[in-house]
């Protein structure tokens, strides 16, 4: 049984192998389910606490939160999460193995609204691609933003996946429920009144 201290939660990603063994971070068999940009880990703590025969993986690029999340995790004694600091789209296209997630959580990735900067956004087709591959059959994909031209960029490139069909936003079985999924991004923007787009589909 993992301990949950700092140093158990934050993952090094030199620590992991090639592909990346995420089974043996947990040192269980159970369904594992992967946050991109889980910030302060609000919604990977509510699950973790939700679903303890559940193992929640989190990526956050900012150090300040990362370092953040993980200490709130030891301190409520989540030995069902894990969280790293990388960049997460190389590491979903580059280090994980197929068929290894039961759900892929990406709320609020950044918008990146000018143009030129546009191939630096998660959800490109490189990326669907990926996901696709990573994710188990009948496993879960949703994507939320308050951006709406990044939206229909999203539900551009998702389309273009067959193997993907669009199902129910709402799953209180994942998170959501009323179209909410109480993220720190989610709860600022809703307070200030800015639309939120949300997008849910399962792998075929």
């Amino acid at each position: 049984m993992a301990h949950a201290d700092f140093d158990t939660i934050a993952v090094e990603l030199s620590s992991l192998g090639e592909p990346a063994d995420l089974r043996a971070l947990f040192g269980n068999d159970n369904p594992i389910e992967l946050e991109i940009g889980c910030g302060k880990g609000g919604f990977l703590l509510r699950m973790a606490k939700a679903c303890p025969d559940r193992n929640f993986f989190g990526i956050e690029w900012a150090n300040q939160f990362y370092k953040f999340a993980a200490d709130r995790m030891a301190r409520w004694g989540m030995t069902n999460v894990r969280i790293m600091r990388t960049d997460a789209k190389h590491f979903v296209i580059h280090r994980l193995p197929p068929a290894c997630l039961s759900a892929l959580h990406v709320y609020h990735p950044d918008p990146w609204p000018k143009k030129r900067h546009h191939k630096r956004r998660m959800v490109t087709p490189d990326f669907m691609e990926a996901a696709v591959r990573v994710l188990s059959s009948g496993a879960r994909l949703a994507i939320q933003t308050d951006h709406a031209e990044y939206f229909e960029q999203i539900k551009t490139v998702t389309a273009a996946r067959p193997e993907l069909e669009q199902i129910p936003f709402d799953d209180p079985s994942f998170g959501t429920l009323d179209e909410r999924t109480e993220t720190n991004f989610e709860v600022k923007y809703m307070r200030e009144g800015r639309p939120i787009h949300r997008l849910a589909l399962r792998r075929l």
